[in-house]
């Protein structure tokens, strides 16, 4: 049996053709796993569209066999009308396309039909970006959290070490995500042996697994030293060599960092943000401090200069402010 043949055959039904998208996607392309994850939603949820029922075992073979370009419009736009965001929408065609050519090349189609699917123009407004000083406010206030737990050393279980530790945690993350600009999905993912505290540098491995070191300052680099110092007090057998524990010891996931990001805002009277806010934030203080938009893409971790250049607006004081100065005819 040929190759395309086995895969056909393989894919023969919604569970196996999402097994194998899957592994093409984790294995050849090298995507993380939250897209991944991603892209399986957006392929299953294309499947029930296309009248192919949810069981694991439902056939897809008809749906794929009359499959079209004009079937994938159809869906893109049903989701717009319920409201879809443009971002969502530009996901979800990438995924039609990424399927589509694999389909295609496997044999499960008979042409690539999300060859010329376009995608929506994603928004290009920017999340909430603190200003300097509300950054400083916000990292203040997870340092004066970390004070309190000696005047109410209670973490609601009556055990002071872990509502100390807990206290630590929070403030040395926030400080992680400010400092270094990484994703919260980096974040999580980071470990002990990731973080070179001589250096002040952490080796993070970002989208589509590639590897980048970025350089931290010394609140972070304090902040730090004083959770790793905490940590045993709050790790469970579990935890591994996980840099950030969760409240049960075990490596910190997103939702964890996104209440923490979202308490600290709260605490600090800052405008509510995320951690890709605090991300975002970081990009931008760093623009306008002067860095150009190659080493602020290298920071991040962006895979094409276009993505960076969303922060240039944000620059554009700084550059009249430096026009008028410099230039002649000002």
């Amino acid at each position: 049996m040929s190759d395309s043949a086995s895969a056909s055959a393989a894919c023969d039904t919604r569970a196996g053709l999402l097994d194998a998208f899957s592994r093409y996607l984790d294995l050849q392309r090298g995507l993380s796993a939250h897209t991944v994850r991603a892209y399986l939603g957006d392929l299953a949820d294309l499947l029930t569209f296309l009248g192919v029922g949810e069981q694991e075992a439902e056939p897809v073979g008809p749906a794929l066999a009359s499959l079209e370009l004009a079937d994938l419009r159809a869906w893109l736009a049903t989701m717009s009308a319920d409201g879809a965001a443009r971002a969502t929408l530009a996901r979800r065609a990438a995924a039609c396309r990424a399927f589509s050519t694999w389909a295609f090349r496997n044999g499960l189609l008979e042409a690539d039909v999300a060859a010329r699917l376009r995608s929506p123009r994603a928004d290009a407004r920017l999340p909430t970006v603190l200003t300097p000083a509300q950054a400083t406010a916000l990292l203040d206030a997870a340092a004066d959290a970390v004070a309190a737990t000696a005047a109410e050393p209670d973490d609601g279980h009556g055990d002071p070490a872990r509502a100390r530790a807990l206290a630590l945690r929070d403030r040395a993350a926030l400080e992680t995500l400010y400092a270094t600009g990484v994703r919260v999905s980096e974040l999580c993912a980071l470990d002990l042996t990731d973080v070179d505290a001589s250096r002040r540098t952490m080796r993070v491995l970002g989208k589509g697994n590639r590897e980048r070191t970025v350089p931290y300052g010394g609140p972070a680099a304090r902040a730090l030293e004083d959770w790793l110092g905490a940590r045993a007090s709050l790790a469970a057998p579990e935890a591994g060599s996980a840099l950030f524990l969760g409240a049960r010891g075990r490596r910190i996931d997103p939702r964890a960092v996104r209440e923490i990001v979202h308490r600290a805002a709260a605490r600090a009277g800052v405008p509510d943000l995320g951690p890709h806010g605090l991300r975002h934030s970081a990009a931008t203080h760093v623009l306008s401090g002067g860095a150009d938009l190659r080493s602020v893409q290298e920071l991040l971790g962006h895979s094409s200069l276009a993505t960076t250049q969303r922060y240039t607006h944000v620059s554009a004081e700084r550059l009249r402010a430096v026009y008028a100065q410099a230039f002649p005819r000002a």
